[in-house]
C-alpha cells in the first residue's frame, strides 16, 4: 500500500471538522450537538482518504 501526502486544504479541512465536532460534543456549539460523532467520523475518514487518494 502507498501512502501518498494529502493536501493541505484536504488536511485542513479534515481538522476543522474534528475540531466542531468536538466542541459539539462538549456543548460549545449546542446546534451540532445532534452531528457531533458524525463531524468527527468524517473528518477522519476524509484525512484517511486524502493519505490513500492521489490529489485529495
Amino acid at each position: 500500500m502507498k501512502l501518498n501526502r494529502p493536501k493541505e486544504i484536504t488536511f485542513w479541512i479534515a481538522v476543522v471538522l474534528v475540531l466542531l465536532g468536538i466542541m459539539a460534543h462538549l456543548g460549545s456549539i449546542p446546534g451540532l450537538a445532534g452531528y457531533a460523532f458524525w463531524m468527527v467520523v468524517s473528518g477522519f475518514v476524509l484525512l484517511a482518504l486524502g493519505n490513500l487518494m492521489r490529489n485529495l
